[in-house]
């Protein structure tokens, strides 16, 4: 079964920083938000941790192209990871977790996964 997910407003395009990363945090916890304008798509999301590190600072690494194709240098250790897929260019068994983003109006939202422990009023009642 899918888990459920949710459409996630985490910014508006003014937060945005063209060629460059800007972090958020969502229900499921630190991402790092790309705007590539030249690129179509124009907007990526991906886990703001590094794998190799540990520490939260994706969104502040260099954006750039490798083999046609976008991708975030981590500011720690400059391994490059593909905005597309996640998958770290430098040792393909280790990938960060890629998210579904989208521009609402003026919001940029996140699909993420909805909180297993969160429950609506509904389902409570209609678990009782």
């Amino acid at each position: 079964m899918k888990p459920r997910t949710q459409w996630q407003a985490v910014c508006t395009v003014d937060d945005l920083v063209p060629d460059s990363g800007i972090a958020v945090w969502t229900e499921d916890g630190p991402v790092a938000i790309f705007y590539l304008p030249y690129h179509l798509p124009a907007l990526f999301a991906i886990s703001h941790t590094d794998p190799f590190s540990g520490s939260n600072v994706l969104a502040r690494g260099i954006t750039g192209y490798l083999k046609g194709q976008p991708v975030v240098a981590s500011p720690l250790y400059k391994e490059h990871f593909n905005l597309r897929t996640g998958v770290c260019l430098e040792d393909e068994n280790v990938k960060v977790k890629t998210y579904p983003v989208l521009l609402d109006g003026d919001l940029i939202r996140l699909e993420v996964p909805v909180a297993s422990a969160t429950k609506t009023p509904n389902a409570a009642v209609q678990a009782a």
